[in-house]
C-alpha cells in the first residue's frame, strides 16, 4: 500500500501543512523511511512521533521539518508541540479505526510538518498540526480529493498565500468591456466606475496598445489586481512573439486576428497555451470562419465573432431559412468545432436589449465597447448588461465548501 494526504489547518503563524505518505515497510516508503531516518540534514533533521518520551507512536511516524530549524527555539517547537501533535494524531487515527490496530505494526508514516519561524502559540502549534495530521491520514486512506472534486475545483479554487486571484472562465457568461481608447485618464475613470464584479473582463484595446504599448496592461492590473485583462493585440504574424510579450505582461488572454495564415494562427494558440494563457481568434472580416476554424489543427480557447447583418440579409433575400444562424454567425456550429471548454464571445454594437438573444444563442462572452466606455454613469451602463446574467459564481459559495462531504 502506498497513500499520500495533504491538510491546511488555521491561520497566522502557527497555521499547519502537513504532507504525508503511508504505506507497508516492505514497500516503497518503507524503503522512504529508513533513507529519510538515516540520511541527516543540517537543519531538517528527521525524529521520530512520540506520545510523550519513551512512547513512540504506531504505525511508526518520522517528522521531516519542511523549514531550516536555525537554532533551539525552532528545535523546540518540532521537538515539542509538533512532535507530540503527530504523535497523537497518528495514535488517536487508530484508536478511531481510520488505521486498522492490526496492520499498525506493518505500516510506516513520513510527515512533513511547516512551523513558521515566527510561530509562538505553541497551543495553536500543537492544535492545528494535530487537526492536520490526522485529516491528511484520513484523506491518504479514502483517496481524497476525487477526480471529479479536482476537475470541479481547478479553475475556482484560490491559494490564501499568493495574494491575488487567478480568473478562470469556468462558468460563463461573462460582459467584456473593450475600453477602445487612446487617453489614460479615461481609462483609469472607467476602470474606477466599473463593478467590482467577477463576471466582469477588461479589455486593453487596440488603441491603448497601440498608443501605449503592451504595459498598459500593467497598467491596468494596478488598478484593478484580480481583474481578466484582455490584450487586444490581433496578432497577424510573429504571434509566438507577441503573446509572449503580453504574457509577460500578465495579460490572462490575447487576441489574435483570425485574417493571419493558418500557420501564423496556429503558433500564436501554441504559444498561448505554453504561456498558460486563454488565445482568442478574432473573425473580424474573415470570410468563411468556419471553414478557417475547422482547418486548425490547434484550436483557439475563444472565438470571437462579429455582427454579420450581411448574413441575414443574404439569406433571407434568396429565400433560405435562418435556423439556428443569429446575426453573429451558428454559434452552435461553431461549439461544436472547437470542443468541449471551449467559448464563443461575441461583438458588434451590441446592448441591452439584444442580450436574451446574445445568451439564448449560447454566446458565452458578450463583448461592449462604446455603450459603456461612452456613458456617463458607466456602472449604471455595464449593469444594464449584467441584470440579465446570473449572480457571479462564488458569491453564495460557503467557505469551507470545499471541504469533503460527511461520511454517515
Amino acid at each position: 500500500m502506498y497513500k499520500i494526504g495533504e491538510a491546511l489547518i488555521g491561520d497566522g503563524n502557527e497555521i499547519a501543512h502537513i504532507d504525508l505518505v503511508i504505506g507497508d515497510k516492505d514497500g516503497p516508503v518503507g524503503s522512504a523511511f529508513v533513507e529519510n531516518m538515516t540520511g541527516l540534514s543540517i537543519g531538517h533533521t528527521p525524529l521520530l512521533t512520540v506520545i510523550r518520551p519513551n512512547l513512540m507512536t504506531k504505525p511508526a511516524t518520522l517528522i521531516i521539518p519542511k523549514v531550516t530549524v536555525g537554532g533551539l527555539v525552532d528545535a523546540d517547537k518540532i521537538f515539542g508541540p509538533a512532535q507530540t501533535a503527530v504523535g497523537r494524531a497518528v495514535a488517536d487515527a487508530v484508536a478511531e479505526g481510520l488505521i486498522d490496530e492490526n496492520d499498525a505494526e506493518d505500516m510506516v508514516i513520513l510527515v512533513s510538518v511547516f512551523i513558521h519561524p515566527d510561530a509562538k502559540d505553541y497551543r495553536k502549534i500543537y492544535q492545528y498540526n494535530y487537526g492536520a495530521t490526522k485529516l491528511a491520514i484520513k484523506r491518504a486512506l479514502n483517496g481524497y480529493p476525487s477526480m471529479k472534486k479536482i476537475l470541479a475545483e481547478k479553475d475556482r479554487g484560490t491559494h490564501p498565500i499568493m495574494g491575488f486571484k487567478v480568473v478562470k472562465l469556468w462558468n460563463p457568461p461573462y460582459l467584456q468591456v473593450a475600453l477602445d481608447l487612446d487617453n489614460i485618464d479615461q481609462m483609469e475613470r472607467i476602470i474606477d466606475d466599473l463593478p467590482n464584479r467577477e463576471r466582469i473582463l477588461i479589455e486593453a484595446g487596440t488603441p491603448l496598445v497601440k498608443k501605449f504599448g503592451v504595459s498598459i496592461i500593467g497598467k491596468i492590473r494596478e488598478l484593478r489586481r484580480d481583474a481578466f485583462i484582455i490584450a487586444d493585440l490581433k496578432t497577424l504574424d510573429v504571434g509566438r512573439i507577441e503573446v509572449k510579450i503580453a504574457a509577460d505582461e500578465t495579460a490572462d488572454a490575447v487576441a489574435i486576428s483570425g485574417l493571419g495564415t493558418l500557420e501564423s494562427i496556429q503558433k500564436a494558440i501554441h504559444e498561448a497555451s505554453k504561456q498558460g494563457i486563454y488565445s482568442i481568434l478574432d473573425m473580424m472580416n474573415v470570410d468563411n470562419f468556419v471553414e478557417k476554424l475547422k482547418s486548425l489543427n490547434y484550436k483557439p480557447d475563444i472565438v470571437l465573432l462579429h455582427r454579420n447583418v450581411d448574413l441575414e440579409t443574404f439569406k433571407t433575400e434568396k429565400g433560405e431559412k435562418l435556423g439556428e444562424v443569429t446575426e453573429w454567425g451558428n454559434i452552435k456550429e461553431i461549439k461544436e468545432i472547437m470542443g468541449k471548454g471551449k467559448l464563443v464571445a461575441v461583438a458588434g454594437g451590441v446592448t441591452p436589449d439584444k442580450m436574451d438573444q446574445a445568451l439564448g444563442s449560447g454566446a458565452d462572452i458578450i463583448v461592449v465597447g462604446r455603450y459603456i466606455i461612452g456613458s456617463r454613469d458607466v456602472r449604471h451602463a455595464a449593469d444594464d448588461f449584467l441584470k440579465y446574467m446570473p449572480q457571479d459564481p462564488d458569491t453564495m459559495r460557503l467557505a469551507l465548501e470545499e471541504d469533503e462531504p460527511l461520511e454517515l
